[in-house]
């Protein structure tokens, strides 16, 4: 197994690129980074075949790599290479470095793919719940956004177990601090939160909705309320 260079990688990223394409995409997302115009199933056939040929350590050093280029295929690639419900060993390293890209987070593209992939090893290690705690108070938007979209998995769980069920209160009691952001994108995850658990939990969701919901605007108020009968 011969692990793939940072370097050869952007080779084959850039290799697809669409200027006009991303010309777009530069408008839509509008963040200032570069853009290659690639579409998200180009992106997945790259690393299908990346991460066949890495081991776990190359797996690190090529999504550490693509991540720090800023270029915004490179970093969703980055997080799809991380993104997997089992890694053996599930080494501390994978969350060290998702958790690690977190801080600066930028618009909701690339952060939402990171959060896929950090959302899995937090259910592996929920543990490590305390370290994303911290970010409900942090300064970026982007990362306090990500405390919620990061552990969207509790929400969407069928039958949860106790403790299961005691991280749903946790987060919950996070989404109760984020009540009285006015930002458009915190409460939307919120909504969000809120509409994926009203599936598994209606009552418990319409528990929260009629102690805080009204602090809510209204559209995130009606997103969470979406799946529930009136």
């Amino acid at each position: 197994m011969s692990d793939i260079q940072t370097a050869d990688a952007l080779v084959a990223l850039q290799a697809l690129a669409d200027p006009d394409r991303a010309a777009e995409m530069a408008r839509y997302h509008k963040i200032d980074r570069p853009y290659l115009g690639l579409a998200n199933p180009q992106v997945d056939d790259l690393v299908r075949d990346w991460r066949a040929a890495c081991t776990l350590e190359g797996r690190l050093a090529l999504a550490s790599g693509l991540w720090d280029s800023g270029i915004h295929e490179a970093m969703i690639g980055a997080a799809k290479l991380l993104t997997q419900a089992r890694i053996r060993p599930d080494d501390a390293a994978v969350w060290a470095l998702i958790a690690g890209w977190a801080d600066g987070f930028e618009g909701w593209a690339v952060a939402d793919h990171a959060c896929s992939a950090g959302g899995r090893r937090l259910i592996a290690d929920p543990t490590r719940l305390d370290q994303v705690e911290i970010w409900t108070t942090h300064p970026n938007m982007w990362t306090r956004r990500a405390a919620l979209v990061m552990t969207l998995p509790w929400a969407r769980l069928p039958n949860p177990k106790p403790q299961e069920t005691e991280v749903r209160h946790r987060i919950l009691g996070w989404a109760v601090g984020y009540a009285e952001d006015r930002d458009w994108f915190i409460q939307k995850a919120i909504g969000w939160w809120l509409r994926d658990l009203s599936r598994h939990a209606p009552e418990l969701t319409r528990t929260w909705i009629a102690e805080h919901g009204e602090r809510l605007k209204p559209f995130a108020r009606r997103e969470a309320m979406r799946h529930l009968a009136a």
